[in-house]
């Protein structure tokens, strides 16, 4: 068969070069397929994002990664990534979605949108930005609604709503506001910002807060999304806000619905943490691994780059030893 590799890895983020890397220094044959680009997360990212991380920690394949900040952007991670996959010829394949897996007695059957492989092992390393915690209200499907956010320069002399108190909601109300919006409001189920937003943002959106100048209905939920204005229910009763754009920064969860196909199991603790080996990251579903932020299940701030590079090193020291 000519798309017959021992390791099918289904996504090309980070983690999932990391772990071609890894194959092609084993001998182990490897396709790295993702239904958008390379590194399609960090891609997704804010135009001007910093990361939290430093370079090195971001480093994968021993490719050294130089930026000019102390802390590297988005525009840096993606040259960078682009690099990596060259200097390793890394077997990508892009804009390829898997659309079926079928166990069989070589291992796995995948029917992409392009074509067909056989593989004796699969890694899912999707990470879980494609799929955005919804807001389930009347009018969401609206073109003013939104559940990403690249840059502000579009919300100039427009009244947006941001939904959600994590840092990429006070992140998204900060430069929307400072570039020009005309009125920016935050939505906010609990009764403060969130607890984990950085220690250097915190005291700027609490005091434009107590200013005035961003207004915060805390303890409160959107009911329904109209063309020109938005309710909200809030401690005080219902409120109707005009409103051009909503900017829901709800936050993103992984694809449950894929791994029950592929027989993975899941866990009953709250956060739905997938059941995998933690020594060679195999899931309950024998010949299917798990890497990266998936790992996590809904808890999503558990994994990073940073620290889940190390699993593709365990991935392919246990496909080494079978």
């Amino acid at each position: 068969m000519q798309n017959q590799v021992d390791l099918l890895i289904i996504g090309a983020g980070p983690i999932g070069l990391a772990t071609g890397i890894e194959a092609k220094k084993a001998g182990i044959s490897h396709v790295i397929v993702d239904k958008g680009c390379l590194v399609n997360s960090l891609y997704k990212y804010p135009k001007n994002m910093t990361f939290f991380s430093t370079s090195d920690r971001l480093e994968i394949g021993d490719v050294p990664f130089i930026s000019h900040n102390p802390k590297p952007t988005r525009s840096e991670a993606l040259e960078y990534f682009r690099r990596v996959t060259t200097s390793w010829e890394l077997n990508t394949r892009l804009y390829e979605s898997v659309e079926e897996v079928e166990k069989n007695g070589n291992g796995f059957e995948i029917q992409t949108s392009k074509t067909k492989y056989q593989a004796r092992n699969i890694v899912l390393a999707t990470g879980f930005y494609d799929l955005p915690y919804l807001l389930n209200v009347p009018g969401e499907e609206l073109p003013k609604v939104r559940h990403y956010y690249d840059e502000p320069h579009p919300y100039f002399d427009m009244k947006v709503i941001v939904v959600g108190s994590s840092n990429s909601a006070v992140d998204v109300a900060l430069e929307t506001y400072r570039k020009g919006a005309k009125e920016v409001t935050m939505v906010i189920r609990e009764p403060e910002i969130g607890k984990t937003v950085k220690y250097w943002v915190r005291p700027d959106i609490e005091n434009r807060i107590k200013e005035g100048t961003i207004k915060a209905y805390f303890n409160s939920n959107i009911v329904e999304i109209k063309e020109d204005s938005v309710e909200i229910e809030t401690p005080d009763g219902a409120i109707k806000l005009e409103n051009d754009f909503v900017l829901a920064m709800t936050g993103y969860q992984p694809n449950f619905e894929f791994l029950n196909k592929l027989g993975v199991e899941i866990g009953t603790d709250e956060f739905r943490t997938p059941i995998y080996n933690e020594q060679t990251m195999e899931s309950s579903s024998a010949g299917v691994y798990l890497a990266g932020v998936i790992c996590g299940g809904l808890k999503t701030n558990t994994w990073f780059i940073e620290n889940s590079r190390v699993h593709a090193g365990l991935i392919v020291r246990d496909l080494k030893g079978k």
